[in-house]
């Protein structure tokens, strides 16, 4: 089973290459398949995805604060309404299928939009008795 995941993990990582050039292949996502499958058959290549200097940080930021580019929000959604669009003028596709692909590209679009699109902003830690600036105490109430 192990080279299944070993196999998965390559094609993933194949895709979301091409998709790193080519507009309208996720890349992330794939990604994400990649380090999953690797993480079930080699560590080796889960560690050097995870740390890859292009793939890595957005891996990381999906792991660690569930982060979703604006950007990758933008093109994941007008990707599904081109799609849809395309279904519903051109394909000849029974209404219900439409409207099945309707709900669940809404359900995907709402999940993708509800991510936060930048990892939080970290607080500076301020020293006792640090100073605003102003002269005062950051912990002192200005006297009126």
């Amino acid at each position: 089973m192990r080279h299944f995941y070993f196999l998965l993990g390559w094609c993933s990582f194949g895709l979301g290459a091409v998709g790193a050039v080519v507009p309208g292949l996720p890349t992330v996502p794939l990604m994400l398949v990649a380090l999953w499958a690797f993480s079930r058959s080699s560590r080796r290549f889960h560690d050097w995805l995870y740390n890859h200097a292009l793939f890595g940080p957005p891996l990381r930021d999906w792991h660690v604060h569930r982060v979703i580019p604006l950007r990758a929000k933008v093109l994941s959604v007008v990707m599904m309404a081109i799609s849809l669009g395309y279904m519903g003028f051109f394909a000849e596709v029974p209404p219900w299928v439409i409207g099945i692909t309707a709900l669940v590209m809404a359900g995907g679009a709402a999940y993708i939009l509800g991510q936060p699109s930048a990892p939080p902003i970290e607080p500076v830690p301020q020293s006792a008795g640090a100073s605003d600036g102003k002269g005062l105490k950051v912990d002192q109430e200005p006297r009126t």
